[in-house]
């Protein structure tokens, strides 16, 4: 190379040439350290290899080259070479696999000897004590790996971030008004709590309107004012963004961060090292924000822990609602599970006294929630005009005087998802096994019917309400709606918000805005909605789901919390059996009178949250060696094994696992000990492995 190409400089080529350097650096493998200098100081760096495996689910000890002595600091990133040979009494080859520094030792207490640390790829403390202690405990108790839970809690490195110094920590606020939390008649004291350095636990009911975004900012800023850190977990980037501003606004530019998928590699690793390092103390973000390295926590918050966009679908699966409680335990932080709605969970938290309801009056809850109208699906069926125009005469009447009044009118149509199995085609009561009340299937039309949770066949089914032979299953998906709403309502705009494209917002003007659960966009300004329709009630009651009325209520309330209040006409139209627990619930608007009975309802059955449970699926051969393998705790239920939809057209079976309360921690370690044992064994197929599933059936 000449001297000029040495310098960077000259030539048409000089650009290429060095871009040819960076990339043959960037993939050459770290030099050999075999033979070099050992630190004199803590020359046992401890660490844990970022590598899934059950069987090597523990940390390893390395030696630590002088050369690297400053770098290899606890919390750092590091490449070692796993699964060397010892030969001449040095351990030499293996694989190269990163990993973190846990832990700087003197000497360790394995006897043989140590290969060294291949490269310290960065000495930024990433993996702090409290985070690794976090981590552990999820592992253990979702069944998982320490390295698969650090793989969700750290994000990848990006150099040119982390090269980035990180501003200094602005000054903290003071201590907030009371605002909208005198709304509730324990809020102002929450949130006083907060401001003086306690940690108050709540299951917060948020009463409907736009009020709850900036309900949460003034909770992050008494936490902030007390000295310590605000984490809030949402479950998307829309009600990110509501809370995203409602901090700006509150509290200006600079004293929080927020993180999201779709900030792009190098921004949300230049966010997170800035929480890391101490110069943010208020994080916001989805569900991996959970981990953020918050320093001196002080309040954890949910939104909507119901949300299924909580549960982690990668391994080992981890829920934010869990690791919430998990992290606030360990740190001693306050908790504010908060929501339109009250899960079974946030019933059982308030029950047991480890936290405190948090909601409004009745009065208070009339003054602000909009009117609820009920039409049966019978109701439906038998109106001619909800024949042509896909709408009962009472939901007709009030879309119409909404968009008269100036408004949109919201129209919540169940996507095709939620259809379920099986419900009677007379009064929608949804079909259940007789032997365990699991849902009733059937695999074909001259096939028998089935229970998919215990497998026990029915061959002589009639509806135990009304006695009707028929079954019904199937929905009227979005699109359809809307091309004929299109027709009910000409010259009115149809705007839709669903899988293909979901809307943030909506103009305050009239139009129909059909939307799927989840999806419903915030109208501008702070208006509302000056109706909404939510039809085909029964698809969701009637999915085959322990959860089905309690996620129906949530998608339902949600819908309706964005509709003007009563005193100002708002009205919700609700489609379904106005005898059903959840149609009630929303009619009086007493979603924590669902979940107290949701809760009582369960244990008595046994069901989650009350007793722990956990699914296995895989082949038939591969699930049944499983069972075979594992030893469960005293007390343990096997539902099962049931087939379920073939993956990559191999047949699947599914097994539920039961075991009473306090009894958590032993079923996931025996689960465990039995995909260590396949492995040892090695057992060729692969068991899927979830404890507290979402979708029990």
């Amino acid at each position: 190379m000449s001297s000029e190409e040495e310098s960077g400089g000259g030539g048409a080529g000089a650009p290429e040439q060095l871009a040819f350097i960076r990339e043959t650096v960037r993939r050459a493998k770290p030099r050999t350290w075999r033979g070099a200098k050992r630190a004199e100081h803590l020359p046992v760096a401890r660490v844990v290899v970022d590598k899934g495996v059950l069987t090597i689910d523990k940390f390893f000890d390395y030696e630590v080259p002088a050369a690297m002595a400053e770098d290899a600091r606890p919390g750092a990133r590091v490449r070692v070479r796993f699964g060397a040979r010892v030969v001449k009494g040095q351990r030499e080859g293996g694989e190269l696999h990163d990993g973190f520094i846990v832990a700087r030792l003197p000497e360790s207490d394995f006897p043989g000897p140590l290969a060294p640390l291949a490269q310290v790829l960065s000495p930024e403390p990433v993996l702090t004590p409290q985070l690794l202690r976090l981590c552990r405990t999820v592992a253990d108790r979702y069944a998982g790996t320490l390295a698969d839970v650090l793989q969700l809690a750290i994000p990848p490195r990006h150099a040119k971030a982390e090269a980035e110094p990180s501003p200094p920590p602005r000054p903290r606020p003071a201590a907030p008004a009371p605002g909208g939390w005198q709304r509730y008649p324990a809020g102002p004291d929450f949130l006083a709590a907060l401001a003086g350095g306690g940690a108050p636990r709540a299951v917060w009911t948020a009463l409907p309107g736009p009020g709850w975004p900036y309900e949460i900012a003034r909770a992050v800023a008494a936490t902030l004012a007390s000295g310590r850190g605000a984490l809030v977990v949402l479950p998307d980037g829309r009600t990110t963004a509501r809370v995203d501003r409602a901090l700006t606004e509150l509290l200006g530019a600079g004293q929080h961060a927020t993180l999201v998928a779709d900030l792009g590699p190098r921004e949300r690793y230049r966010r997170w090292l800035e929480v890391s390092r101490g110069s943010v103390h208020a994080v916001i973000g989805t569900r991996a924000t959970m981990f953020a390295p918050v320093r001196d926590l002080g309040l954890v918050v949910v939104w909507s822990d119901g949300d299924s966009s909580h549960s982690d679908p990668r391994a080992p699966h981890p829920h934010v609602r869990e690791v919430a409680l998990l992290r606030a335990a360990e740190e001693g932080a306050g908790v504010l599970l908060g929501g339109h709605t009250v899960t079974v969970e946030g019933a059982q938290l308030v029950s047991t006294g480890w936290a405190r309801p948090l909601a409004a009056d009745r009065e208070t809850v009339r003054q602000v929630a909009p009117r609820v109208r009920t039409v049966t699906d019978q109701d439906q069926h038998r109106d001619a005009a909800a024949q042509a125009a896909r709408l009962p005469s009472v939901a007709w009447e009030v879309a119409r005087d909404a968009l008269a009044s100036g408004g949109p009118v919201l129209i919540q149509v169940p996507r095709r998802g939620y259809v379920p199995r099986l419900a009677c085609g007379r009064c929608r009561t949804p079909v259940r096994c007789r032997h365990c009340e699991g849902p009733l299937e059937v695999a074909s039309s001259d096939a028998p019917l089935r229970c998919g949770w215990c497998g026990e066949a029915e061959n002589d089914w009639h509806c135990a309400e009304c006695g009707s032979f028929r079954l019904r299953a199937q929905v009227v998906g979005a699109r359809r709606t809307a091309e004929e709403l299109g027709k009910a309502f000409p010259r009115i705009p149809v705007r839709t918000s669903g899988r293909d494209a979901v809307l943030a917002t909506v103009p305050a003007e009239p139009a129909l805005v059909i939307s799927t659960p989840g999806a419903e966009p915030v109208v501008e300004g702070a208006d509302g909605y000056a109706a909404a329709l939510l039809l085909d009630g029964w698809a969701l009651l009637g999915r085959p789901d322990l959860r089905a009325g309690e996620e129906t209520l949530r998608l339902w309330l949600a819908a309706a919390a964005l509709v003007r209040p009563s005193t100002e006409g708002g009205t919700v139209v609700v489609v379904a059996e106005p005898t059903a627990r959840p149609v009630q619930a929303l009619v009086r608007w007493d979603p924590m009178g669902h979940a107290g009975l949701e809760r009582d309802e369960r244990a008595q059955l046994h069901f989650p949250p009350v007793s722990r449970m956990a699914s296995v699926a895989g082949s038939p051969a591969a699930v049944a060696d499983l069972l075979g393998l594992v030893r469960l705790p005293e007390g343990a239920d096997v539902l099962g094994p049931v087939p379920v939809p073939k993956l990559r057209g191999e047949e699947q079976e599914r097994a539920l696992l039961r075991v009473p309360p306090g009894q958590g921690a032993a079923l996931a370690a025996a689960l465990k000990a039995a995909q260590i044992a396949r492995i040892a064994l090695r057992t060729p197929e692969a068991v899927k492995v979830r404890i507290d599933p979402l979708d029990i059936g």
